[in-house]
């Protein structure tokens, strides 16, 4: 029997899922230059770039200024990140409490920040975010129950 999952529910789990997968390439961009730091520099100063593709040659040029050690403690800590957003996407799909619990933390603790990066400037990205997690965390507040089936 196919379990039927309230809308909002839903949209949560599809946003966790979007934003997983973003840290998830995010990790992998990060990480990729450092074992292929060489060939990066040799794509930089190959002679299609110098005439095309100006975006590739700026990204590139921003990626191999970076400290190794930055890339890879960013990198890592984007997959760690990911890996935890999969696991909420996971546990809210199947309405764990423990998932819940774990959203409600996490976005919890978002907001503040998200709030400090607004009042320093407002990006339509960053106010959709906020918006997003305010909503998420309402929801999760309000209309799960409290005592769910899962656990």
């Amino acid at each position: 029997m196919k379990k039927h999952h309230a809308p909002a529910l839903m949209a949560i789990v599809l946003y966790k899922t979007f934003v997983g997968s973003l840290l998830a390439v995010t990790s992998i961009a990060s990480l990729f230059p450092l074992k292929n730091h060489q060939l990066l520099e040799n794509i930089s100063q190959s002679y299609l770039l110098e005439t095309k593709l100006k975006v590739i040659e700026f990204i590139l040029e921003k990626l191999l200024i970076l400290n190794p050690q930055k890339l890879f403690l960013g990198g890592l800590s984007a997959a760690l990140y990911a890996t935890l957003t999969a696991v909420e996407a996971v546990g809210l799909w199947y309405e764990k409490d423990w998932a819940t619990i774990l959203v409600l933390v996490l976005v919890s603790i978002s907001i503040p920040p998200e709030i400090y990066e607004l009042v320093h400037g407002v990006t339509v990205l960053k106010l959709a975010v906020f918006i997003t997690n305010v909503a998420i965390l309402w929801y999760l507040l309000h209309y799960l129950p409290k005592h769910g089936k899962g656990a």
